[in-house]
C-alpha cells in the first residue's frame, strides 16, 4: 500500500505526461498486488490485464501520439494549493473518524467465488445493470471520438 501511495503521488505531481503515465502503472500494479493478499486472485488478473495492460497502454499512445511540443503548453499555476491542502486534510480526518468511529462487525465467512460464478451473476441477477454500464461505456467512447474530431476554428 505504501507503494500504491507513494506512485499514486507521484502519478499526479510528475510534470512529463509519460512519466505520469508509468507511475500510475505502478500504482494499479500494486493494487493487483493488494487483491492478490486479500486472497482475490480473479480480481488481481483483471487489474493487471484490463487497467495495467490495456488501460495504460491506450494512455501511453494517446500522450505519445499528441503533439506535446506545439505551443506553450498548459501550465497549472494554481493559486488555491492552500484551500485543497486544507480540504483534502478535512476529508482524510472525516474518513479517519468515520473508520474509528465505525461499529465493528464480525468477519463474514470467506466464501470462494470463481470466474464462473461472477460471469452467471453478470448475465443474471445484474443484466440490467451489466448492460447500462455498457451502453455507458459505449456513450463515453462516442463523446471522446467526436470531441478528439472536433476542427479548432
Amino acid at each position: 500500500s505504501a507503494v500504491m501511495l507513494g506512485a499514486g503521488t507521484l502519478a499526479v505531481t510528475t510534470r512529463n505526461l509519460v512519466h505520469s503515465v508509468l507511475w500510475l502503472a505502478i500504482a494499479l500494479v500494486s493494487t493487483s498486488g493488494i487483491y492478490a493478499l486479500l486472497d482475490a486472485s480473479f480480481l488481481a488478473a483483471i487489474q493487471i490485464i484490463l487497467y495495467t495492460g490495456g488501460v495504460i497502454t491506450l494512455m501511453l499512445f494517446g500522450v505519445m501520439l499528441t503533439d506535446q511540443g506545439a505551443g506553450p503548453g498548459a501550465t497549472n499555476e494554481s493559486h488555491r494549493r492552500p484551500i485543497a491542502a486544507l480540504m483534502s486534510a478535512a476529508m482524510f480526518a472525516l474518513l479517519g473518524v468515520a473508520i474509528w468511529r465505525g461499529a465493528p462487525t464480525e468477519a463474514a465467512e470467506s466464501v470462494r467465488v470463481g470466474a464462473r460464478e461472477i460471469g452467471r451473476s453478470f448475465l443474471t441477477q445484474h443484466l440490467l445493470a451489466f448492460e447500462a454500464l455498457s451502453i455507458l461505456l459505449l456513450a463515453a467512447m462516442l463523446g471522446a471520438i467526436i470531441i478528439a474530431r472536433r476542427k479548432d476554428p
